[in-house]
């Protein structure tokens, strides 16, 4: 009941802050709410941008029955959106990750994520701490020009699909000066992304900075323009990863182009770097007919650490399209176990530069 009353206090004073002529401001005062599924819809009327000030703790209903799509926190079709704050959300997912089949089922339904920008422009997100969320903590689609800085994003990790930041169709998003502790990946960048840059990301536990997984939907779109500098991962399941799905008839082939990683600390990874165009979910089932997502110009730049397997890097590229134009350009994973590191690598066109620890031989 106090939900559905705050809830109701919540839209009504986001309605006014929206129609507002002026400047407007949506204060979340110290103290926690309970909510179930929100949206925070636009276009707005006033000056922009509207902001949204979180400074007490919003907490989700655990109660999958009050959320009717994949939607906790959802900023919808808005230009000039400023959230901030001191305060943070918490999805109480732990009471919904036992309803998580996605590692076993590819048509699984999502859990909320807990805060959403869908179609959103001009918009900055700074100083938020998001706590187990049910789903993603962040996702970012359909938009330009975001900014997220100075985040504090953490979840067990155990907890299932905690994407930290999950970037879809959106140009020109920057991630910056934040600390990633979840279940999956820190950052998920997926198709229709272009001109991304993350700077100064710490990341772990949790599994790493991927780019995919891209070819297993229909009517997909190019990525390009990817950029990982400065960043540091720490006790993850992988390290810097591309993934793609193997070939499916309905889906039509895009191209990923233009990725730069450079100046990253990788220590203690399991999977440091991996390219992997048999990327299969988790599910099974996969017919394996060589991927057709086409990848090139992918540039690797001083990468530097410590592998906790054998293998620290893995380039399995599609037979159909290889990979062109990988550059490695001083690498030196070492094994954290005092042996030496090895690489393998398949189906490939590589440029390699400076050191090379493991050296990287392809066939």
């Amino acid at each position: 009941m106090l939900d559905k009353l705050w809830r109701k206090n919540f839209m009504n004073a986001w309605r006014a802050a929206c129609d507002h002529p002026g400047k407007a401001r949506l204060l979340v005062p110290a103290g926690v709410f309970a909510l179930s599924a929100i949206v925070f819809g636009g276009p707005c009327k006033g000056i922009s941008p509207i902001v949204v000030q979180i400074t007490g703790i919003l907490k989700a209903v655990p109660d999958i029955s009050m959320y009717p799509s994949p939607e906790w926190l959802l900023f919808e079709s808005i230009n000039g959106l400023v959230i901030l704050g001191g305060g943070a959300v918490d999805g109480q997912g732990a009471i919904m990750w036992a309803m998580n089949d996605c590692e076993k089922n590819q048509n699984c339904a999502r859990l909320p994520a807990s805060i959403i920008l869908n179609k959103v422009t001009n918009a900055s997100v700074r100083r938020i701490t998001s706590i187990d969320p049910m789903g993603f903590h962040f996702f970012v689609s359909l938009s330009k020009n975001v900014r997220m800085f100075r985040l504090h994003i953490k979840a067990p990790a155990t907890s299932p699909n905690t994407d930290g930041i999950h970037i879809s169709t959106s140009d020109w998003v920057r991630v910056a000066r934040s600390r990633i502790e979840t279940g999956d990946d820190c950052i998920g960048i997926l198709q229709g992304s272009t001109r991304i840059a993350i700077n100064r990301v710490t990341c772990g536990p949790g599994h790493g900075i991927s780019i995919g997984s891209l070819g297993n939907r229909p009517n997909e779109r190019d990525v390009s323009g990817i950029q990982v500098k400065n960043c540091t991962l720490r006790g993850t399941e992988n390290g810097l990863r591309i993934k793609t799905w193997p070939f499916k008839p309905n889906v039509i082939p895009i191209q990923a182009s233009g990725f730069l990683f450079q100046d990253v600390i990788l220590d203690n990874v399991k999977n440091p770097i991996v390219i992997d165009q048999q990327y299969c979910g988790g599910g099974k089932g996969c017919k394996m007919q060589p991927s057709r997502v086409r990848l090139s110009n992918i540039y690797f730049n001083n990468i530097v650490g410590t592998s906790t397997t054998p293998q620290a890097i893995s380039v399995k590229c599609s037979t159909a399209v290889p990979c062109q134009n990988v550059h490695f350009i001083n690498i030196n994973l070492k094994s954290a176990q005092g042996v030496p590191t090895t690489a393998a690598c398949t189906s490939a066109r590589l440029n390699l530069q400076g050191i090379q620890i493991p050296l990287t031989k392809c066939y």
